[in-house]
């Protein structure tokens, strides 16, 4: 009876992936979402639920702010966390795969498809098809992850109508490969806010607060003292998963912040 409840590889890759996209207080056995994937990889709602919040106790983010998932992550979970975390780039082709191999009806493919149109950028690298279609599948679990995290809202201004709010890499993705899919280096933004964070004229330092370039105080422009002066020294509002790596926040404001 074990072995028959035993997650596969492929089963456990699409948990993961929906964890990663999905806010954490939706994951309960009532949401569509869940119910769909559930009939996806061959599990009840309640079993697929009960595994996202397995795979959260396994997030120190969770931990930290002084939630818990269930205590029943197993060691095969621990093992994709760590795999998850080690290769975001794998991660997201494999979990792809996962759901190319097990829908049948193409239905979910499609809905991915139609998202993964909506992510691209036109900022990818790459000459030839398989390259920047692998790149469009990363940049859209990438922004995902880091929404869902933040509940759909610009952590400085709270602004959460969806048209205007960026995933934005915390060190950019030209500069850290390794890191361009991890949502530890992302911060979901508004429109407005990711460019002055893209810019240096703003940035996060270590305890969570906004920093705000002189250049900009330097402008008589009411708008910016508005609606990017306002904010120096507020504290950002904390994603529920995925907590931004304070390294790669002191590397933004080290490297790219310019605070003259």
């Amino acid at each position: 009876m074990a072995a028959q409840n035993r997650w596969t590889r492929e089963q456990l890759l699409i948990a993961f992936y929906l964890y990663c996209r999905m806010p954490f207080g939706k994951m309960h056995s009532r949401n569509p979402e869940i119910i769909r994937y559930a009939n996806l990889i061959g599990r009840t709602p309640s079993a697929l639920a009960m595994k996202l919040t397995n795979i959260a106790s396994l997030d120190p983010a969770i931990i930290n702010s002084g939630r818990s998932g269930l205590p029943g992550a197993s060691a095969a979970d621990r093992a994709m966390w760590d795999e998850m975390n080690a290769d975001w780039d794998a991660f997201s082709l494999d979990s792809h795969r996962a759901i190319e191999l097990l829908d049948s009806s193409g239905d979910v493919q499609k809905e991915l498809e139609r998202e993964i149109e909506e992510a691209s950028s036109g900022i990818y690298e790459g000459t030839n098809r398989v390259v920047t279609t692998t790149a469009r599948i990363g940049q859209n679990l990438f922004r995902k992850s880091v929404l869902s995290a933040y509940n759909n809202r610009c952590c400085i201004s709270g602004l959460s109508h969806p048209k205007f709010l960026i995933a934005s890499h915390i060190v950019p993705w030209r500069d850290d490969p390794k890191n361009r899919l991890n949502p530890s280096n992302g911060l979901c933004l508004s429109v407005l806010h990711d460019k002055a964070f893209d810019q240096g004229l703003l940035a996060i330092d270590g305890d969570m607060t906004v920093v705000v370039s002189s250049q900009l105080k330097q402008a008589p422009d009411t708008f910016l003292k508005e609606s990017l002066l306002a904010f120096e020294g507020r504290s950002i509002d904390l994603p529920e998963k995925f907590a931004p790596d304070e390294a790669f926040l002191s590397h933004h404001y080290h490297n790219v912040f310019m605070p003259e």
